[in-house]
């Protein structure tokens, strides 16, 4: 198996982490073995059962033991997810899940660490805690279930509902602007961000296999039916043919196309410097998009993003973003490492701490 580097610990290309112990020659798990003997208790027809289907046949891929992987997850449906998985787990505070997977990541170098979080959980009280954890890089899988709504407390409005929704929180319809998940990953300078969606298992796979072999923070949003309070809101990209029509598939180094023969179209650079979808047979050959997903600019990779709407007319699937750079708990641990070989002596400590209010620390050099 190859194998890459990060400085002396190899690592493997399945996970993205160096010093998670993996199987023993010969040892294999399976989707029963993360399987938990809880009773899995979501709503029936809700888009988690699919999600969590594939999250367990998926893991064994990864050839780690399962007491070196830890779920966490926040309040919401989706955060019911580390009961149902025979891993460490913690269900913990609404909104707060980036930022405890952030403390164990840093902490603990031989765990693999996801984060389960709703469109709520992640973009509401916890949007902070998610916008830090994608700038800072730490080495997280984070999976965004997107309904469009508060489905635990029964169907209020969430930052990824759409303008003039009707809920039991706005009788006469949203006013809010909604979030588009990818566009603030991007935006956050997320090192690897992705779209997928519940139902389609053979991509859901491919992006959940992609987001783990990546180092550093992986952020995935899944589209998710919720059948009670927001049924149907992406049925159009389940339907064969309307969503041969509406989904722009995202492969590296591919032009960006939607559709099949007479009816392709293809994402194109238009006269104002944005994105627009056309058909195949109108485009300008020279301004076709090729996607890029190692691009160190994320503006192209934005720009798609944007193509999203309301009216799921034009929905880029697959990996936007794919980059690397040093991550956080890495640099961290890096850091203490330094102190702890004397390179930061006691003595440089107690002078910083009874010093002035200002020091040096470093030579500058300049006019």
């Amino acid at each position: 198996m190859t194998t890459t580097h990060r400085g002396s610990a190899p690592v493997d290309p399945r996970s993205g982490y160096a010093a998670v112990p993996l199987l023993g020659e010969g040892e294999a798990l399976s989707k029963k073995d993360f399987t938990s003997d809880q009773e899995v208790r979501w709503c029936p027809g809700c888009g988690d059962y699919a999600i969590l289907a594939a999250v367990q046949g998926f893991l064994p891929e990864l050839g780690l033991k399962r007491e070196n992987i830890v779920f966490v997850s926040g309040i919401g449906c989706s955060s019911r997810f580390p009961y149902y998985l025979d891993t460490y787990g913690m269900h913990s505070i609404h909104g707060r899940a980036p930022a405890i997977a952030t403390g164990i990541a840093a902490s603990r170098e031989d765990l693999s660490v996801w984060v389960v979080t709703g469109d709520g959980d992640a973009l509401s009280i916890g949007g902070n805690h998610l916008i830090h954890a994608l700038r800072r890089n730490v080495n997280l899988k984070i999976l965004l279930f997107n309904n469009e709504i508060y489905g635990l407390t029964k169907g209020q409005y969430s930052p990824t509902s759409r303008v003039g929704q009707v809920t039991k929180s706005t009788p006469l319809g949203s006013l809010d602007t909604p979030f588009n998940p990818v566009s603030l990953a991007l935006g956050a300078e997320a090192s690897f961000v992705a779209r997928t969606l519940d139902s389609d298992r053979q991509h859901l796979t491919a992006v959940l296999r992609a987001a783990a072999e990546h180092r550093g923070s992986a952020f995935v949003e899944i589209y998710q039916n919720c059948p009670i309070f927001n049924d149907g809101v992406f049925d159009v990209l389940k339907d064969r043919t309307e969503a041969q029509a509406r989904i722009l598939h995202l492969r590296h180094g591919e032009e960006v196309t939607a559709g099949d023969g007479d009816d392709e179209r293809v994402v194109v650079h238009d006269n104002r410097g944005g994105l627009s979808v056309v058909p195949r047979a109108d485009a300008d050959p020279t301004r076709i998009v090729v996607h890029d997903e190692a691009a160190a600019d994320p503006s192209g990779a934005f720009a798609l993003s944007r193509l999203d709407s309301p009216e799921l007319s034009a929905v880029p699937l697959g990996v936007f973003r794919k980059v690397s750079r040093p991550t956080y708990d890495d640099q961290l641990r890096e850091q203490i490492a330094s102190a702890r070989t004397g390179e930061v002596t006691d003595a440089d400590i107690d002078a910083l701490l009874a010093g002035k209010d200002t020091w040096q620390v470093a030579e500058t050099t300049g006019a």
